[in-house]
């Protein structure tokens, strides 16, 4: 009898994954790379339709990963130390699950094989965003689609 091992998310803690593992967790859904208002009252973060202007708007992919904190300075660095913060992301995203011991969900490519699949489950935005050069900063309000939580 063979014993199965378990995929590397479930066996490691964030902490543990080289930088290959690590970054193969993004499913490239680009939530992250949209933009986001926050309520000052309560803190809430909201999403908007409005993506980043080095998204793809198609990929739902950086278009210069490597480069991108040259030109977005404030373009949020995801680590594994800063796992505590990740309540701001969606609630699909496979970081914020692995974060709180939770498994990846049937449509995530490392589980289907599908790289497409998140675009077919629709949790990404793909084909549904605005570049940030397109509008208008004091009209992102206009273009909310959910609040994180």
């Amino acid at each position: 009898m063979t014993a199965t091992v378990q995929p590397f998310w479930k066996r490691k803690s964030l902490t543990q994954l080289d930088s290959q593992e690590w970054e193969s967790l993004c499913d490239g859904c680009g939530l992250c790379c949209l933009q986001k208002l926050e309520d000052e009252d309560d803190g809430s973060v909201y999403y908007t339709r409005i993506a980043c202007k080095l998204l793809d708007l198609t990929s739902c992919r950086c278009t210069d990963y490597p480069n991108r904190r040259k030109f977005v300075p404030d373009c949020i660095q995801l680590t594994p130390a800063a796992a505590d913060q990740f309540q701001w992301l969606p609630a699909t995203c496979a970081y914020r699950l692995v974060s709180e011991g939770r498994d990846l969900p049937a449509w995530h490519y490392l589980v289907s094989g599908d790289v497409d699949a998140v675009h077919r489950e629709r949790i990404s935005q793909s084909g549904r965003m605005l570049s940030e050069n397109s509008v208008a900063e004091d009209d992102w309000e206009d273009y909310l689609i959910f609040r994180s939580g």
